[in-house]
């Protein structure tokens, strides 16, 4: 059975940039051995980019987060150093989640990343959505929220879901 593993949004403007909070920079680390131990399986590995243009401000997204972050081509756009492995996908998402998992045939999956109270849940609940016979869970301790509040109520959110989630302390 193939696993995928789905690295969600860990860009800089994230980590330590516009956007960045201290629990963000504290799961880099586990979110790198986590890559390289799904690399060393030869599992799938999936980079998801949070994509905006310059004119995010003037977008419902930017009236809502007035936050100019992850600017395509931007240092803030771009994934965190050390974490980008040889033979992975991309894939640049102009919103919370992305609307073509279906079409991607996953037979197993694993989230990671940020911000677990808004992408990681949004993407884990659609594909279970579109596949809701498969695996999907959710490592909680390579996740980080808006707020450790927040990240916690997005790991009940998507227990209630059927994704499960490892990783919690």
């Amino acid at each position: 059975m193939k696993k995928t593993l789905i690295v969600v949004d860990m860009q800089n403007d994230f980590v330590d940039g516009s956007l960045g909070t201290p629990e963000a920079q504290q799961i880099v680390d586990k979110v790198r051995e986590k890559i390289k131990a799904c690399q060393a399986e030869g599992d799938e590995i999936i980079f998801t980019r949070d994509t905006h243009t310059k004119d995010y401000l003037n977008t419902n997204e930017g009236k809502h987060l007035p936050v100019e972050h992850c600017i395509q081509g931007t240092k803030g756009w771009q994934i965190v150093d050390g974490l980008e492995v040889p033979g992975a996908r991309y894939i640049d998402k102009p919103a919370f989640g992305w609307l073509d998992w279906k079409n991607m045939h996953l037979e197993e999956v694993e989230l990671v990343g940020l911000c677990t109270d808004i992408c990681v849940v949004s993407n884990a609940l659609i594909i279970k959505a579109a596949y809701p016979e498969i695996k999907v869970s959710v490592d909680a301790g390579c996740c980080a929220g808006v707020t450790p509040a927040t990240h916690k109520a997005a790991l009940e959110t998507m227990k209630m879901c059927q994704v499960e989630v490892t990783g919690e302390e």
